[in-house]
């Protein structure tokens, strides 16, 4: 691929058009390269999100309180209500530190939207394990420090705890000949589904609280790189139909996964780092969507195999998109001038990759999953799709797929034949005359039935897939007939049209018509007398 090409690919997602298709900027929320030197945060972008009223010192002084610098960013604004979904890191807040720029920031959120009072402070975390931090000096928001917060635990797990369980559920998955008892204990002691209803529950919770409560809502875990980035995400998939549309979903990995510093090196152990690094986070994001797409198989435009072809690219390493730890590190390592992105690749399959029943991308606006436990699925197709042991069979959206490309095939096969239809209407009747006598002189020549006859050369074959020689003496004499009958017919039909003509002359109509008609059927007549 060319370096043009190339650079094109990466261009192919610009995130500052996703912000300008919330509205953004606008009187509360402005886009700032505050971050283009990476001195408020390193592993934020260039250029990040923040309310308008947050002026540069507050925006500072609330990295310095933030884990990491990661400060309360904009990650999603419903335009319906101004109610945003903003992100950050924990509070380096201890067991009773504060920060009058944190707060300030904080304030800044809730009053970029008018029309709710309050807004939402979530941590993802188990409350026990964020109540741990604090005394590590981090922790979690004092509600008695901020004005008008609703704080709220999530209790997702952390990443250990998420590694160990798909360790579990793969044991089940390679199970050899398991009963159905051990196979449901299995995985229920694996705990996965019960992780991914607990990530499912948080998004949802965050669409509500935007959709229906009207309120703003910020985002944390520990550092803000995992379960941040999955609720986030969700919620956005949620609220948001082109989310759900190839280039949106392309667009949301891109600004809540790779832009905002998800360790995909290391927790996908792209190197020889510390294993306990290592964690299924984007894995259960993108199990997440494919549950979402059992409920509603009308809303996405994507199939699975799409989130499979993303997923296997992630542990790749054959594109730059998932490799380092965040937009610093791929600079400094040259990413985007030594490898290509993966997009434009997926984007050449969209075809095999479209979902046959999506319905548009106005058929559903926001989605509010069930997320009571018999509406979730074991993942056949991620866990067990190389299973050797399992019989192949072959899925209905997959056949109705074929069966849709197999008829835009055969419409533009019959488009094509419409096309050539005016060139093939046959002969004129002043070319048919010539064209009887080459026939009648070609009825003259003795039939070839045998190879000496062609002298070498074997019989001609037919379009149909028979020669020559071959052909049934009944063809023969349906030939005959036909040619006996041809001149009497075509008489009969010129007769008729000079009729019609006679009788647009009698209404006033061009005579030259009448005139190449009579020329006409004068030399059929002639080809009839010969006949």
């Amino acid at each position: 691929m060319s370096k043009e090409n190339r650079e094109t690919g990466w261009k192919l997602i610009d995130l500052k058009v996703d912000y300008q298709r919330m509205g953004i900027p606008n009187d509360y929320w402005e886009i700032t390269d505050v971050n283009k030197d990476y001195e408020i945060c390193s592993t934020y972008p260039p250029e990040i999100v923040v309310p308008r009223a947050a002026n540069k010192a507050v925006v500072i002084g609330s990295s310095r309180f933030r884990s990491r610098g990661r400060i309360p960013v904009l990650s999603y604004l419903y335009k319906e209500n101004n109610a945003a979904i903003c992100r950050c890191s924990q509070p380096l807040s201890g067991f009773s530190a504060r920060c009058l720029e944190d707060e300030q920031m904080l304030q800044a959120i809730r009053e970029a939207n008018p029309g709710s009072p309050f807004m939402y402070v979530v941590d993802t975390r188990p409350k026990l394990n964020a109540m741990a931090n604090r005394a590590a000096g981090k922790g979690y928001e004092n509600e008695d420090n901020y004005d008008n917060i609703r704080f709220k635990f999530i209790g997702i797990e952390n990443i250990h705890v998420m590694r160990n369980s798909l360790q579990k559920l793969l044991e089940v998955c390679e199970m050899k000949s398991p009963s159905m008892s051990d196979f449901l204990t299995g995985l229920e002691n694996s705990g996965w589904l019960r992780h991914i209803k607990a990530v499912m529950d948080a998004g949802v919770f965050l669409a509500k609280a935007v959709k229906d409560e009207k309120a703003s809502v910020l985002v944390h875990c520990s550092d803000g790189w995992d379960r941040t980035a999955q609720v986030c995400s969700l919620a956005s998939l949620l609220l948001d139909p082109f989310y759900r549309t190839f280039k949106g979903f392309m667009v949301l990995i891109e600004k809540e996964w790779i832009a905002m510093g998800h360790k995909f090196s290391h927790r996908c152990g792209h190197l020889d780092g510390d294993p306990k690094e290592v964690s299924p986070v984007f894995t259960q994001f993108v199990e997440c969507v494919w549950q979402l797409m059992q409920q509603f198989p009308c809303t996405f435009e994507f199939n699975e195999h799409f989130l499979l072809e993303i997923h296997d690219h992630v542990y790749s390493c054959q594109f730059g998109n998932f490799l380092g730890i965040c937009h610093k590190e791929r600079e400094d390592l040259k990413i985007f001038e030594k490898t290509h992105s993966l997009w434009p690749f997926l984007l050449q399959k969209k075809q095999e990759l479209r979902n046959p029943l999506y319905r548009g991308f106005t058929a559903y606006k926001e989605l509010q999953p069930n997320t009571l436990p018999f509406s979730f699925q074991f993942w056949c197709g991620m866990y067990n799709r190389f299973d050797k042991g399992m019989h192949p069979k072959q899925r209905v959206l997959d056949h109705l797929l074929s069966c849709m490309s197999q008829k835009m095939k055969l419409e533009d096969n019959a488009s094509e034949l419409e096309n050539k239809l005016p060139f093939l209407d046959g002969p004129l009747p002043s070319e048919a005359c010539s064209l009887s006598k080459v026939g009648r002189a070609a009825s003259k020549t003795p039939m070839l039935n045998t190879p000496q006859d062609y002298e070498g050369e074997p019989p001609p074959v037919l379009s149909n897939g028979a020669s020559a020689g071959n052909i049934d003496v009944a063809s023969d004499v349906d030939q005959k007939h036909k040619e006996n009958l041809s001149p009497h017919q075509d008489l009969h039909d010129l007769n008729d049209t000079v009729n019609v003509l006679n009788s647009e002359a009698k209404d006033g109509k061009p005579q030259q018509r009448l005139s190449a008609l009579r020329t006409v059927f004068s030399e059929a007549g002639a080809c009839g007398g010969e006949a």
